[in-house]
């Protein structure tokens, strides 16, 4: 597909859904889906960015996931812990910058201390910003972002009457653009606590296909949607509409 004529999103999100139904309706393990889905995640992040398209955003783990059975919960982590080497080789072997957004709690030593390794090794690259969102929430990232900005008022580190959006937006996680194009695999139709901030304008797509099988051919056609989404950002196109 030639993306030359087609409207390229700075930002994407994707909440990666659907990896347990897709095992389950294959006779299959939950676990062997979400290691399925983690597999496709590098295929397609690789992908994505070689649309010149700057930052990525994975709802991986969300903080209400802790809910699942022990046992599941028990094999994300564990598959996110065996994993971070491979993201590390990922990132160096495409010069992607990793950073994580998410709690640092219920994350064990072992994972805080690799992914420290992945970001402090990765911030060298500055051209694809893979922004990975683990035990994340929205509501949580905007309640630690506030407390932020309290301590930093009381210190008298911030004027509380310069607070605007783009100093809010630095009190986030990560300080990256607003999200353009998010993308919800599996059918459901929702955004399930993630980014709410950064989401406020961004177009929505959301595909049937579970996360494992949404490949390339699969993003084209998320592009192509987006390509003839109107834009407006809350104004009206008055030159269009006087037609």
């Amino acid at each position: 597909m030639d993306y030359s004529k087609l409207k390229i999103p700075n930002h994407v999100a994707l909440i990666v859904d659907g990896n347990g139904r897709w095992a389950t309706e294959k006779g299959m393990s939950r676990s062997d889906g979400h290691k399925q889905g983690f597999l496709n995640l590098k295929k397609l992040t690789a992908y994505i960015f070689s649309k010149k398209i700057k930052y990525i955003s994975a709802y991986l783990f969300s903080t209400e996931n802790f809910k699942r059975s022990e046992k599941e919960v028990s094999f994300i982590m564990n598959l996110l812990t065996n994993q971070l080497k491979d993201i590390l080789n990922f990132c160096h072997e495409n010069k992607i910058k990793a950073v994580f957004s998410g709690r640092k709690e219920n994350l064990s030593d072992k994972v805080l201390k690799a992914i420290k390794k992945i970001e402090d090794e990765t911030a060298i690259y500055q051209e694809k910003i893979f922004n990975i969102c683990f035990n994340y929430g929205g509501h949580t990232e905007i309640i630690d972002a506030t407390k932020k900005i309290v301590k930093d008022v009381t210190e008298k580190k911030l004027d509380i009457n310069s607070l605007d959006e783009e100093i809010f937006n630095k009190y986030l996680y990560q300080n990256l653009p607003e999200v353009d194009l998010m993308i919800r695999t599996s059918g459901e139709q929702r955004l399930s606590n993630f980014m709410l901030w950064q989401n406020s304008y961004a177009e929505f797509y959301f595909p049937k296909t579970y996360f494992p099988d949404f490949d390339e051919k699969e993003f084209d056609k998320a592009i192509l949607e987006y390509t003839k989404r109107d834009r407006r950002f809350g104004g009206i196109d008055y030159e269009k509409k006087s037609h």
